[in-house]
């Protein structure tokens, strides 16, 4: 008997803190067994201890690291007896400031974490994702995938091609029962998160400071419908039809609130 003892598994990367933290709770408090990866040593730790070790399996590993990601799902799935109920991409990095002063270096780390390792990933997972009946690939895209936010545009780039390439594979992947579906969050209250936009951040509407468990919440609705974008909170889908129908005014508006606000060289 495996591990897992025939409980449904799911697989997270960035389980350490924020979003992939309250989510390993979620499906650990529903009787799933977690794996849970991270490079935060010291989260993964408490993690498995605040879970319980015959609950889940945490390992540090560098999602770049194509050969000890493939050695670590490879793990994990032997403990499910080859099951993958979900797959959650979720591990991501926040470098900003004008793409003009960005180092080569902080970009490149971004795409590498943001984009690559999510491409990475879930090629490994495929296999186990079409092996598993009902499974779930989702990933963490963001609300700067609405509309390209100034400031964080290698970020916001990435977080694009992630909703993207989760809409073409949920038609790829659909006709072998696997489903694919992303988060587009907000201003989420995780360690990502600059503090003076925790502070700054409205009380309400879609921009205020949203508590991490409503992503995993999403998560959770997600293995249980068919539905390809969820946005947290709610109210930046509306925001989303709005920039596709008229992105110059979604434009203007950005830059008459100051987000462009450096002087242009």
């Amino acid at each position: 008997m495996s591990k897992a003892n025939g409980r449904k598994a799911i697989f997270i990367t960035g389980a350490a803190s924020g979003m992939g933290l309250e989510t390993a709770r979620l499906f650990a408090e529903k009787g799933w067994y977690v794996g849970g990866v991270d490079v935060n040593k010291d989260g993964l730790r408490a993690l498995e201890q605040e879970l319980g070790w015959d609950n889940c399996m945490v390992r540090e590993l560098d999602v770049t690291n194509r050969d000890a990601y493939r050695a670590t799902l490879t793990e994990f799935t032997e403990a499910t007896g080859g099951q993958l109920d979900v797959m959650f991409n979720n591990a991501g990095i926040g470098r900003g400031g004008p793409y003009a002063d960005m180092s080569w270096e902080d970009a490149m780390a971004v795409i590498n974490i943001n984009l690559v390792a999510v491409l990475s990933g879930i090629n490994l997972a495929i296999p186990f994702l079409k092996a598993t009946p009902n499974s779930l690939c989702f990933s963490t895209s963001s609300s700067s995938a609405i509309f390209g936010m100034a400031n964080i545009a290698v970020y916001s780039a990435t977080k694009h091609a992630v909703k993207g390439f989760t809409e073409a594979l949920s038609v790829e992947l659909k006709p072998f029962g696997v489903r694919v579906a992303d988060t587009l969050p907000g201003l989420i209250d995780t360690p990502i998160l600059p503090d003076e936009a925790k502070v700054n951040a409205p009380t309400e509407g879609m921009w205020r400071l949203t508590p991490p468990r409503e992503v995993a919440e999403a998560v959770w609705s997600a293995y249980h419908t068919d539905k390809i974008h969820w946005y947290v909170p709610a109210e930046l889908e509306a925001f989303d039809q709005l920039q596709t129908a008229q992105p110059e005014m979604i434009r203007d508006q950005m830059i008459q609130a100051g987000l462009f606000n450096r002087e242009q060289p």
